[in-house]
């Protein structure tokens, strides 16, 4: 605390990210980074950016990366937003069309489940904005049902984080229809969806409150170049920029508009890399089941575990006193799974051999 921090400081408890280690020693699984590397396209994509160009201020609206992701999903460019990374663009999101506390919507808070991307309830404090979590099923999975009541909006994640759960897009849909009605807005976020969610971009025309919010961190592996986009109507694309230039019309740099332009171009590898990842995600699923634990059947490109015979914070540390980072999360409910991102077939063999270790020391020794 500092005296000269304001109270919206001082009431701030902001997001904490997956560590990364100084040391490679370890075999990285906290942060659900691509274990592939990125289109070769996109690498020289980036490596043509950088030119003398660089002295230039970067295009303030996108434009060539906004059109190749409209041609890619078959959206016109007006219905696209361009930004740094979805984390920024779901910050403007929450500014755009969630109402502060201070304008009396405190009986109409945004609704979001209780088990999801920790994020969302530090956009609502930044911007003052009442919210409530809605409880998970006791499988983890949503019930859309319990969403159907007054609100300010809602927010999505699909699939899920960190449970990897998907929501099916007739779930999807009927909540955009119940919020139409309210003239809310629903957010969708598919950071995950590549690894097996149904995408609800392809009824964005039907339903006007709908915006989709994207990132080329999982799917396009490039979480190191900070690029996403979200697709809506125009309007709620035009609401997106007003909040953006209120802060910084260049919120994405030549390198990463050339690179981002470059990854939604090249569908082809993509694909490839991505099936490679859900075939492992399915194939270390079974193996771990094998040996007793609790898997949520995932459609990201990370599995939410249960070990057996022991806690998950007990396990975390075995784990990485081994040569290996999960991600813990010290919450109710799920203080006893894992987050486990999902990485090349070499790293996932150790992980299932260490898995296997570990578990056999707990059985043997009785201990934890």
């Amino acid at each position: 605390m500092s005296d000269y921090w304001n109270n919206r400081v001082k009431n701030l408890s902001p997001y904490i990210p997956g560590e990364q280690p100084k040391d490679r020693r370890l075999i990285k699984l906290n942060t659900n980074e691509n274990p592939y590397p990125p289109s070769p396209k996109v690498i020289e994509a980036v490596k043509n950016a950088a030119d003398e160009s660089l002295r230039l201020y970067p295009d303030p609206e996108c434009t060539q990366f906004r059109e190749a992701a409209a041609a890619r999903y078959k959206v016109k460019p007006e219905q696209v937003f361009a930004g740094n990374g979805s984390d920024e663009i779901l910050a403007f999101a929450f500014g755009a069309f969630f109402e502060s506390s201070q304008k009396g919507y405190k009986d109409a808070p945004v609704l979001f489940p209780d088990i999801t991307y920790s994020f969302y309830p530090v956009y609502a404090n930044l911007w003052d904005i009442p919210y409530k979590t809605v409880p998970l099923r006791d499988d983890f999975s949503i019930n859309i049902e319990d969403y159907k009541i007054n609100s300010g909006g809602i927010v999505i994640s699909n699939p899920n984080a960190p449970t990897g759960t998907p929501l099916p897009l007739d779930d999807i849909l009927s909540l955009a229809e119940y919020l139409e009605k309210q003239k809310k807005v629903l957010i969708v976020d598919e950071a995950y969806a590549a690894f097996g969610a149904q995408s609800a971009v392809s009824s964005i025309d039907k339903y006007p409150n709908l915006l989709t919010v994207h990132t080329l961190s999982k799917s396009a592996s490039l979480a190191g170049l900070r690029a996403g986009f979200a697709i809506g109507n125009e309007k709620l694309i035009e609401a997106l920029c007003r909040i953006r230039d209120s802060f910084n019309s260049y919120t994405m740099d030549r390198l990463a508009l050339a690179g981002a332009k470059a990854a939604v171009e090249d569908v082809e590898y993509y694909n490839e890399i991505n099936r490679r990842v859900i075939a492992t995600r399915e194939r270390v699923t079974a193996a771990l089941r094998a040996m007793g634990f609790n898997v949520l059947n995932s459609s990201a490109n990370f599995i939410f575990i249960k070990p057996p015979k022991t806690s998950g914070k007990d396990f975390f540390a075995a784990l990485r006193e081994k040569g290996i980072l999960a991600r813990h999360f010290n919450k109710e409910r799920i203080a006893d799974y894992l987050r486990v991102s999902v990485g090349t077939d070499d790293d996932m063999d150790k992980f299932i051999n260490v898995c296997g270790e570990i578990t056999g020391e707990f059985n043997a020794n009785n201990t934890k």
